[in-house]
């Protein structure tokens, strides 16, 4: 997909799916290399993103949501089900010829499939994202880790380290320090970006992996804070009563 397609994708869901707003802007690049960390909050995080960012993003996506074999099923159990209340037979129906339109819009937006559950399933995902990184463009990352239980306050499971790899590989390629900047999207339709994290070479590199996968999530915890508190009714003052 070329960027005017891509833009123009972006317009049109943000004129009938989220129409938000967007807070610290000043703290994005105009240009890449550079990584959006964000919170998920189901489907709607990456949505709100997508329509709220103005530069180009190419995202890490699931690795079953671009098969065509497995994202029906995934599909299903992920969002169909739950989301939208469906029930077996309808849902299996709806997520297969749901599937039929995410499959080649995934692929067309150039979303980089990853996977959990071993390293070497990985590899693909690191090796295609510095790809793009020395390329200069942005990628999108939602690093949670359901499995890992949630913040129920807010909403965000904790962050798997995986992603802050590309800080030592993109390094060891470039000499040139990687960005992670972190972003909250608040169920008001309101996104707020924060100052960026780099990858630091003078830290072991397990070491450097824990130290910005805490700052960035705890930083996307703090924007999701702000946001909420922004959103809190006034409370109610009560007339004295002698």
């Amino acid at each position: 997909m070329r960027d005017f397609a891509y833009h123009l994708l972006v317009k049109v869901l943000d004129a009938f799916l989220w129409g938000g707003e967007l807070f610290g802007e000043e703290n994005l690049p105009e240009k890449g290399p550079a990584v959006i960390i964000s919170n998920h909050l189901g489907p709607l995080g990456p949505i709100g993103v997508f329509c709220s960012l103005p530069q180009r993003m190419y995202p890490w996506v699931v690795g079953e949501m671009v098969d065509p074999e497995l994202a029906p099923e995934y599909i299903r159990f992920d969002f169909v089900e739950p989301r939208l209340k469906l029930k077996p037979p309808v849902s299996k129906f709806f997520s297969k010829t749901l599937t039929r339109i995410t499959v080649p819009l995934i692929n067309s937006i150039q979303g980089i499939p990853a996977y959990l559950g071993g390293q070497e399933l990985l590899y693909g995902t690191l090796e295609k994202s510095v790809e793009l990184l020395l390329e200069k463009k942005f990628l999108l990352v939602f690093p949670e880790y359901a499995i890992l239980g949630s913040d129920s306050l807010q909403k965000i499971y904790p962050f798997q380290k995986t992603v802050f790899r590309l800080g030592e590989i993109f390094y060891k390629a470039t000499d040139q320090r990687l960005g992670f900047y972190p972003v909250a999207v608040h169920e008001t339709h309101k996104v707020k970006i924060g100052n960026p994290f780099f990858f630091s070479p003078l830290t072991q590199l397990v070491q450097e992996r824990l130290r910005l996968k805490n700052l960035v999530e705890n930083a996307v915890h703090q924007l999701y804070m702000e946001l909420d508190r922004n959103n809190q009714p006034e409370k109610l003052l009560t007339p004295r009563t002698n």
